[in-house]
């Protein structure tokens, strides 16, 4: 009894341990995807980061690629491919393989497209296949005929699966939009990046597996973000920006600005709900402000019929955007970024904002 005592200590630490490490896998297994950003996040190092993308130009093309063992299949997905009849990986050995994690709501997914596009049309016949899957941030994404629509819109040519529930995304352990994992022929993958930019040493990577030598160019592409405001949700899940004096409800009430709106913040007035996703303007006219410092600023929203919203920036009306089915909307555009103050005019109810994106 006495040697029990003794370890009694020993024990509770290591049971202490245990919930530790329990916890800290649940909350990896658990963690919210995100968006991908172009440009560093705060702790970061530009130098190191700078360095690194140098060294990996200059020096031996196949330096760029790392085994990081088989490529998951895919698995979960909708029995209805677009611009492709369902495909297997077992079934793309002595293919190169570029697997493009996007959503269509996502800014940065968007920007992406058209170098993949024309990675597409330059590779498909050297022996290249490119597989966007498409996996929804919001439950509109996962409506087939809302991301077909969107395949349209964007000219999107090469195949497209639907990942609403996740599956190939969990599989390949991915947790942003938009995601490249480049596969080589022996299906092992060999490349990876997250986010948009890099394309040319993403192109290199491809020619090199494709066998190909000689130099090329890519063509510009609009890749940078100046924004200094981060992603702002306006649904309960992932809302941390809200300052409105209020505490946002799923049931209806009435919202008033604040006297002073704290910066990368934004605030309600008139009639609003929220539930998961979005913010609900639920009667009336209302209006949104927004405190930010970018260049451009986008909302994704939807109306149950065409409405026109009124942007206006530091007091100035800019423009009207008409909202209709549930998309990416751009509200402003400047050459430089800066700090602004916006409010949106809603002229009546069933109005919903999902989020603003900024570059």
């Amino acid at each position: 009894m006495q040697k029990v005592r003794k370890l009694f200590p020993y024990i509770l630490i290591a049971l202490a341990l245990l919930i530790i490490g329990g916890a800290y896998w649940f909350y990896n297994q658990h963690a919210k995807p995100q968006e991908a950003t172009v440009y560093s996040q705060a702790g970061s190092s530009n130098d190191e980061e700078q360095s690194e993308e140098t060294s990996e130009e200059n020096a031996d093309p196949k330096q760029l690629l790392k085994n990081y063992g088989p490529a998951p299949e895919f698995i979960g997905l909708e029995s209805k491919w677009f611009n492709s009849e369902p495909l297997k990986m077992e079934g793309l050995k002595g293919k190169v393989v570029l697997v493009n994690f996007w959503t269509y709501s996502s800014i940065n997914s968007i920007r992406s497209i058209p170098q993949i596009a024309e990675w597409h049309d330059t590779y498909k016949d050297q022996g290249l296949t490119i597989v966007g899957v498409h996996t929804p941030e919001f439950n509109f994404e996962k409506v087939p005929f809302n991301v077909e629509s969107a395949i349209k819109k964007y000219a999107i040519n090469y195949p497209v699966a639907l990942d609403n529930n996740y599956k190939t995304w969990s599989a390949y352990k991915n947790q942003f939009w938009p995601a490249q994992y480049l596969i080589d022929k022996d299906g092992n993958i060999v490349y990876t990046h997250y986010g948009e930019g890099k394309y040319e040493r993403t192109e290199l990577a491809i020619r090199t597996l494709l066998g190909l030598e000689g130099e090329f160019e890519i063509a510009p592409q609009d890749t940078g973000s100046s924004a200094n405001t981060p992603e702002i949700y306006f649904g309960l899940t992932r809302l941390k920006n809200f300052g409105g004096s209020e505490k946002p409800s799923t049931t209806n009430q009435i919202y008033t600005f604040p006297q002073k709106l704290k910066a990368n913040h934004f605030a309600l007035e008139g009639n609003w709900q929220f539930n998961q996703e979005a913010a609900i303007h639920t009667k009336g006219f209302g209006r949104i402000k927004l405190n930010f410092d970018a260049s451009k600023v986008f909302i994704v929203a939807q109306s149950n019929r065409p409405t026109t919203i009124k942007v206006y920036v530091d007091g100035k009306l800019i423009k009207g955007v008409v909202v209709s089915e549930s998309n990416l909307y751009q509200l402003f555009d400047s050459i430089s970024p800066g700090p602004h103050t916006m409010e949106i005019e809603v002229p009546d109810e069933n109005f919903q904002a999902f989020t603003f994106t900024f570059g």
